[in-house]
């Protein structure tokens, strides 16, 4: 996983403001040397945006035309942050302040608020969520846990569109939003919520930019110091600006113009939170003399990638579509993009897992491969089909790397080997950089080998390999340095968020995904329902949808692979149908006449079932089936665990119990000899129906959910003989 449009990992600093120039294309050099005045970026995914800006503050920095300690730019999260300021600092632009709106927000708030208001900031919430539960409980209003997470979204939308809770319900039907619960009653839930926090002494993460904003109104001493700190303003990703985030933005300018914003309508997918890209759309509007560059060199997508992405874009309709850029790749051509049609859930996972494999074994890394869907749900299936194939992965917007228990015992390893190594019998026969810091990692839990699977032991074990190709990379980039370079190095990736990369697949959802790139990425899930989701209901809502495809589709460099499933449960109704968004792209699809036939390069590929894969054998579309239903009370059964059953969980069991116990020591065992987490052998639902049907061969246990093709021939001949009463046998279970 890399931050998008990257670059080489230590580059040299440039000696000099022209030499912060080479390299910038011609529209890039125009956005970098356009210093004054209003400067309105349009920029394409790939086009090297962030490249654009932080050499622009750099050559101004490094030219003498901008004070470093003048300059403020923002972005929307503490990652692309970091990103900014790391590389600002490979570009010799120190002391320029690159932060999220929030942070800015809250550094000046903090400093302003004895003078302005008096006495000490109240505590920021972290979480508002048990707020919201209170004012519920006072209001004598009963929220299930997603009613509370909605209603906790519709708070957060009024705070920063700055709406009162007075105004709320016209607000909500004026901007078409589908409220989780009557408007008068969350109304009114806001407006306890606000109460209760007042009587808490507490703000939350949305007060922190009104707050701000009330102060820049209302003390216009506040506002002229801020406005003498900062002369010029950069901000990124300028699209998914909010009502309250604009005001704010103009606080800080006051009358002057030394304005440069960055955007693209067409990635704008967050409108569910407030953000709109009007603010962007209209900027020359509120700006006549402002400079527009339009950014369109893709240079991270293959020509292949770029024309499906163009595709997608040509389809759109909209005031953001009216405002599309039509990309060019840069990049020589790849393969075309892969379509391939499953006909269920779990086997769209193991296909992906397989070609993944494949991927890794051809040279792609595993840090070089995503797959990407539209819900955090999806994220499970995919995590159980890598475990089973010993492919390590990583979950985006799981812990932060810095954060992780090992990199800080890491950290405070390698901080006490560059102070005291001279009496650190590990480091004697350590001849450099990099063979001291395995040195030292190596009492940590790192290997020259990886462990095997795929639980929490092999990922400690990445975050440490992580550090170890830092240090080479760092050595190779700078000869001579010591291990407290390195320390002073990571010191500032930490503080920075600047994380090195991990040998692992990324999942993520396509939300999450936005700024990212990598060499292939898996769009799975692509179907009607998911892909545009069921609650897109009005043209706005559909084109958001159809715009987050696109992101997906933007952020592959060379190899991509679309995919869908015709149902959810291999017990399942053979319903479901390709998202509408692929129609006349996909081949095969109507307007899609002329291209590549089954099988050929961007061709619909059909999915294989566990049975056809062993012999290679397509399966055709499957035929209508009647749903699955529990084998107690014959209801039909959907939720994928009581598919594992057959039956509702609530129905009585006839399991045998102390085969139960017996499955479940045996999977520990396994479990600790691959060194994988124990779901990753079977799950709680699968060993509870081995349980209840206790299989007395190998075609009966292979009908059980669960049990894959892999996993009978791995597990099976153990979990038949304890099943039969008999010990296991004594080899362990082969690859």
């Amino acid at each position: 996983m890399t931050a998008a449009t990257h670059s080489p990992l230590f580059p040299q600093v440039p000696d000099s403001a022209d030499a912060v120039l080479d390299g910038l294309d011609p529209e890039q050099r125009e956005v970098a040397t356009c210093l004054h005045g209003p400067v309105c970026v349009l920029a394409g995914a790939g086009t090297g945006k962030t490249r654009a800006i932080t050499h622009r503050i750099a050559y101004g920095v490094r030219a003498g035309i901008l004070q470093p300690s003048s300059v403020l730019a923002v972005t929307f999260t503490n990652r692309a942050a970091g990103e900014m300021r790391g590389r600002l600092r490979q570009l010799g632009a120190h002391g320029v302040q690159a932060r999220t709106f929030h942070s800015a927000a809250l550094r000046q708030l903090q400093y302003f608020w004895p003078k302005a208001i008096g006495g000490a900031l109240p505590r920021l919430v972290d979480r508002k969520v048990q707020l919201v539960a209170d004012a519920a409980a006072a209001c004598r209003i009963r929220l299930d846990r997603g009613e509370l997470r909605d209603v906790t979204a519709e708070i957060e939308w009024s705070k920063v569109t700055q709406t009162v809770p007075a105004d709320y319900a016209l607000a909500a039907a004026k901007a078409g939003r589908e409220t989780p619960r009557d408007p008068a009653e969350i109304a009114q839930l806001y407006s306890v919520y606000e109460d209760l926090k007042r009587d808490r002494s507490v703000i939350d993460f949305e007060d922190v930019l009104l707050l701000t904003v009330a102060i820049l109104q209302d003390r216009r001493d506040v506002a002229e110091q801020v406005r003498a700190q900062y002369q010029h303003f950069v901000v990124d990703e300028y699209q998914d600006v909010s009502p309250l985030q604009q005001r704010l933005l103009e606080l800080w300018l006051g009358e002057r113009d030394n304005l440069c914003v960055v955007g693209d309508a067409s990635q704008t997918i967050y409108s569910f939170t407030g953000a709109t890209p009007d603010h962007l759309l209209d900027f020359r509007t509120r700006h006549p003399g402002a400079t527009v560059v339009k950014l369109v060199r893709d240079y991270r997508s293959t020509p292949q990638v770029v024309h499906l992405a163009n595709g997608l874009l040509a389809q759109a309709r909209g005031r953001a579509a009216d405002h599309r850029l039509e990309l060019v790749s840069q990049r020589a051509p790849g393969p075309e993009p892969v379509y391939t049609e499953y006909p269920d859930e779990p086997t769209e996972a193991e296909g992906a897992a397989r070609r993944i494999q494949d991927l890794i074994a051809s040279g792609v890394p595993a840090s070089g491969i995503a797959v990407l869907f539209r819900t955090n749900s999806q994220s499970e299936t995919y995590e159980q089909a890598l475990a089973d194939v010993g492919v390590p992965y990583q979950l985006r917007g799981a812990e932060r790397f810095f954060d992780r228990p090992e990199v800080r015992k890491a950290g405070v390893a390698l901080r006490g080997a560059a102070r005291f190594g001279g009496n650190d019998s590990l480091l004697d026969d350590a001849v450099d950089l990099p063979s001291q810091v395995r040195a030292v990692l190596s009492g940590e839990g790192w290997t020259p080998q990886p462990p095997a699977g795929s639980g929490a032991v092999r990922e400690r074990w990445e975050s440490l390999a992580a550090l170890v190709h830092l240090a080479q990379d760092f050595a190779a980039a700078r000869p001579g340095a010591t291990l407290g370079d390195l320390v002073a190095e990571l010191d500032d990736r930490a503080n920075a968020q600047h994380a090195p990369t991990v040998q692992g697949v990324t999942l993520a959802s396509l939300h999450s995904a936005k700024g990212l790139e990598w060499d292939a990425v898996f769009l799975v899930g692509v179907a009607e329902g998911m892909i545009p989701i069921t609650y897109a209901r009005t043209d706005e809502q559909i084109e958001e949808e159809r715009r987050l495809l696109y992101v997906g589709v933007t952020r592959a460099r060379e190899h991509l692979y679309v995919s869908w499933s015709l149902s959810r449960s291999p017990a399942g109704r053979p319903s479901r149908r390709p998202s509408r968004f692929l129609d006349g792209l996909r081949p095969g699809s109507a307007g899609a006449a002329g291209r590549a036939a089954l099988g050929a390069p961007g061709g619909i590929e059909r999915g294989f079932t566990s049975a056809a894969k062993a012999v290679g054998t397509p399966v055709p579309r499957r035929t209508r089936r009647t749903p699955a239903r529990c084998r107690v009370c014959g209801r039909a059964l959907t939720d994928g665990g009581e598919l594992k059953l057959m039956r509702c969980e609530d129905c009585p069991s006839d399991m045998d119990e102390g085969l139960y116990e017996r499955l479940r020591e045996w999977r520990a065992e396994q479990a600790g000899l691959s060194g994988q987490p124990a779901f990753c052998v079977f799950t709680d639902k699968t060993l509870m129906a081995i349980a209840e049907s206790v299989p007395d061969d190998e075609r009966e246990l292979a009908r059980i959910p669960g049990v894959g093709m892999r996993k009978l021939r791995r597990y099976g001949a153990d979990v038949l003989a304890i099943c039969a009463g008999q010990e296991p046998g004594a080899e362990e279970g082969g690859n």
